[in-house]
């Protein structure tokens, strides 16, 4: 089969082409997995994570874990099912049997821990699949099974009730998810989007924003929350500026680029930590997560904005990524 494959991790700016386009054998489903035929694969920041090393795969891999597909065996075949990054926990221990599965320390990454999307065919364990309802297209369905349940359980945890403020750091694949959750489920809610990027702000005010500016800007109001995707530090400090006392910044990122870590310095506990602010960190996802949010999105008519690329193009779309040319999610039809 055709793969995009890693083979070793260095920054984009030393290799501006990570991914490999090759031959490479074709999976064999074992006991309890399915084999998938993929018809699509969003691309992710994750993947930036993974190549440039700020977290370590294993290697060679081929990457992807927003994957939309057809099973091939067994009694499920033909059924058209997608893959999120959790690709397995062990079911046993207290987080899986409290419900936080996510937190499992045997948690499997799909794309990460073993091989994911970028390919014509993957294997997962049939368990970790989910049913992608009909009323989404396979280019529709891939940026929910990532983006979108990643922005769901952000938008649990930012904790906050119908009519409060909601900032959002940051406007790509998973925050223009959260805007259009957040005016389905908070209607009374104004949401506040800052990003480096003006046609992202644009963007976020078409799609209904209260206001969109930069993030040193001030939106002029508390904010109860803010929901932060970017992969730099600066704008997890400055957006403590701008909550509200008890107010919660959830940072909605697997890792942070390490050059950037002297800005943490720039906190000040008075002004940004005081009257009870937080910090919470969201550490992947459920099946639940992803279950719950593709009933969601069906019901409130959620769909992402999307761009297609080609699978051999992926180093291209991986590019637009770094250079924060984004505008919705990206997804490699295979």
């Amino acid at each position: 089969m055709k793969a995009m494959l890693l083979h070793e991790t260095a920054p984009l700016s030393q290799n501006p082409n990570p991914l490999s386009f090759e031959d490479w054998p074709e999976p064999k489903a074992g006991p309890g997995e399915v084999l998938i035929r993929v018809t699509v694969c969003g691309v992710c920041h994750t993947e930036l994570d993974e190549i440039e090393g700020r977290m370590k795969p294993r290697l060679p891999i081929v990457p992807g874990h927003q994957v939309v597909g057809v099973i091939e065996n067994g009694e499920r075949k033909g059924q058209r099912v997608g893959a999120a990054w959790i690709a397995s926990a062990c079911g046993k221990c207290a987080q899986c049997l409290s419900g936080n599965e996510n937190l499992c320390a045997d948690f499997k990454a799909t794309g990460r821990d073993m091989d994911g999307g970028y390919a014509e065919y993957m294997k997962v364990r049939a368990d970790f699949v989910h049913p992608i309802p009909e009323s989404f297209s396979d280019s529709e369905a891939a940026p929910l099974l990532c983006a979108g349940a990643i922005g769901y359980r952000s938008l649990r945890l930012a904790n906050i009730q119908d009519g409060q403020s909601l900032g959002l750091a940051g406007f790509g694949g998973s925050n223009h998810l959260v805007l259009k959750m957040a005016k389905h489920k908070y209607p009374n809610t104004k949401v506040f989007v800052f990003s480096r990027n003006i046609e992202e702000r644009e963007f976020a005010l078409s799609l209904g924003a209260a206001w969109a500016g930069a993030i040193d800007q001030n939106p002029l109001a508390e904010l109860n929350a803010v929901i932060d995707t970017t992969p730099v530090w600066g704008p997890v400090v400055e957006a403590l500026k701008h909550l509200s006392p008890g107010g919660r910044v959830v940072v909605n990122a697997i890792r942070k680029e390490e050059a950037d870590k002297e800005v943490l310095m720039r906190l000040d506990y008075p002004s940004q930590l005081w009257m009870e602010k937080e910090i919470k960190s969201v550490a992947n996802v459920t099946r639940r997560d992803v279950r719950e949010f593709l009933q969601l999105a069906e019901q409130a008519g959620i769909r992402p904005e999307f761009q297609e690329f080609e699978l051999k193009d992926a180093n291209r779309a991986l590019a637009e990524i770094k250079q924060g040319k984004i505008r919705g999610s990206k997804v490699l039809k295979i």
